[in-house]
């Protein structure tokens, strides 16, 4: 099938299914024309991909994943331990933005909103604060 018909079967925009192919997550046959030519093997894969990144996994992630996924000989720990470290990173990065919201939340209830010139919000940014 070409790159449309796998575009609409994956979930994924052929933009991303040529993205993909670039960097060699996927590598679909090509018809004698030249055109790609997906199988249904393909589409279970970029299907794959579409899932993983939805879960936020990175590109690296996702080579090491599909490539776990592929080898029938894999050792389940190897994917724990991908999934967990993703894990931690995102726990770091929600302890990151609650930092963020914090502070934010603190500069507004400083800032008095009307029409004086004098901004605590900006005076924070500024490093005047």
């Amino acid at each position: 099938m070409n790159v449309g018909d796998a575009a609409e079967r994956s979930g994924l925009p052929a933009k991303t299914i040529r993205y993909y192919e670039e960097i060699g997550l996927i590598r679909p046959a090509r018809a004698e024309n030249g055109y790609r030519d997906y199988s249904g093997e393909d589409i279970h894969r970029l299907a794959f991909l579409r899932r993983a990144r939805n879960l936020g996994f990175s590109i690296d992630d996702c080579r090491q994943l599909m490539a776990l996924y592929q080898d029938r000989g894999r050792a389940s720990h190897d994917v724990r331990e991908i999934a967990a470290a993703h894990v931690r990173a995102i726990e770091e990065k929600v302890r990151e933005l609650q930092s963020m919201r914090s502070t934010l939340q603190t500069l507004i209830q400083a800032c008095h909103g009307d029409h004086r010139p004098d901004c605590p919000i900006l005076d924070d940014m500024a490093g005047a604060a």
